[in-house]
């Protein structure tokens, strides 16, 4: 398994940090689960907007195929960051997470 980590910081005197996720969910995660190898996604956000995007993909080749969805995503989001945001990939070594509900 592979992940794409984005680090990113909301400009929460522009945009609301709730507000953003959901524009994430409605504009980015549609497109992301129609991918082949998508596996999932965790978003972290603290109040302040400091928060980190983990896509995961069953290959690498099934991560890199999805690099203009990412950079699509960048755009978009443009107006909320303070900052462009940084992206790197990985190798998942070790993974152990809780089922979680789908709302979130």
């Amino acid at each position: 398994m592979y992940s794409r980590v984005t680090l990113l910081e909301i400009d929460t005197v522009r945009a609301d940090v709730d507000e953003a996720l959901e524009l994430y969910r409605r504009e980015v995660l549609s497109d992301l689960r129609r991918q082949p190898g998508y596996e999932g996604v965790l978003v972290l956000v603290n109040p302040e907007g400091q928060g980190l995007v983990m896509t995961l993909w069953s290959s690498e080749e099934a991560m890199a195929a999805t690099m203009p969805i990412a950079a699509g995503a960048v755009e978009r989001f443009m107006t909320v960051f303070r900052a462009p945001p940084g992206r790197e990939g990985y190798e998942v070594r070790l993974a152990e997470l809780p089922e979680l509900a789908p709302e979130y």
